[in-house]
């Protein structure tokens, strides 16, 4: 596993005492059913990881920047506060 991907699977898992994998995570914050829930492990990707993390994540797991900042914005709207990736791609 890469550092980006320890690094940010440590902040998402310790915010929640889980154990997700760097694939069911790229999963979650690429589902828009993760802002209708408000997954809570997706929500901490996005406001908890750093900015630089998030789109190194997102490039090693191959996950849509555009679609992962559709989620972030929703997730943004929710929380009632902006979200770094709410405003790219």
């Amino acid at each position: 596993m890469s550092i980006v991907a320890v690094k940010v699977l440590s902040t998402v898992n310790a915010a929640y005492g889980t154990t997700l994998s760097a694939e069911q995570l790229a999963s979650k914050i690429s589902d828009p059913a993760s802002a209708v829930s408000f997954d809570r492990s997706a929500f901490s990707f996005f406001s908890e990881a750093d900015e630089s993390l998030q789109i190194s994540f997102l490039d090693e797991m191959h996950v849509d920047p555009t679609a992962a900042s559709d989620l972030g914005r929703k997730f943004s709207v929710r929380a009632g506060y902006p979200l770094p990736l709410a405003r790219a791609a």
